[in-house]
């Protein structure tokens, strides 16, 4: 017989909820859950209370699909961005870590995810053709592709090259000082704008 969720206790029921977040395996997820039983009621409380707030206040913007309180995001709605580059990364998290190095003045565009044929994700499951539809409708003069320098980052960004390879727009990608196999939330600021600062001519497209 099925147990019904209300019958099962609150301890298994917090485990089984942090089980669910990226990265966190069955020991993880009780070592939090400890964790939390064993804090003042306050802090628990106040973690609670973000988790509703991210709820109430943040969407994903319709333009870059980035994670915002408003839409557009303060990014796109910006009159000082370089509104003829576009920046396509992974996830929002390289956002972040790309503004931190100071090196880009463009706009953003997030794939959340990247292609993984093995685990059943295609290019219709990740935000490619509302990409494509931006360049379109937009206009970008260059395309710089900032996809994680491993096997699916590579994978995402040599299909994203082929898929714009009709449209008239310079496509690049970050260059030299990403190690193979890194992800851009961890790499250190210098060698980011680095990278972005030196990126290559990828795929094809104008050169200038």
């Amino acid at each position: 017989m099925k147990v019904r969720n209300s019958e099962v206790d609150p301890v298994t029921r917090l485990v089984e909820a942090l089980k669910k977040l990226p990265g966190v395996g069955p020991k993880s997820a009780r070592r939090m859950a400890m964790h939390i039983l064993r804090s003042p009621a306050g802090p628990a409380d106040d973690l609670a209370e973000r988790i509703r707030e991210v709820g109430r206040r943040t969407r994903f913007c319709s333009r870059c699909k980035n994670i915002s309180t408003s839409d557009p995001c303060g990014i796109c709605s910006n009159p000082r961005r370089d509104r003829r580059v576009v920046c396509v990364v992974q996830e929002p998290v390289d956002i972040a870590a790309i503004e931190k190095t100071g090196a880009y003045k463009g706009l953003y565009h997030v794939l959340h995810g990247a292609l993984s044929p093995m685990d059943g994700i295609g290019p219709e499951d990740i935000n490619i053709e509302s990409f494509v539809g931006r360049i379109e409708k937009e206009g970008f003069r260059e395309v710089i592709i900032a996809t994680n320098p491993d096997a699916y980052g590579e994978a995402t960004a040599h299909h994203l090259a082929k898929r714009l390879k009709s449209l008239k727009v310079k496509v690049t990608r970050i260059a030299r000082g990403v190690p193979v196999g890194g992800d851009l939330q961890y790499i250190d600021e210098a060698t980011l704008k680095e990278a972005i600062s030196g990126r290559r001519n990828f795929g094809s497209g104008p050169e200038n």
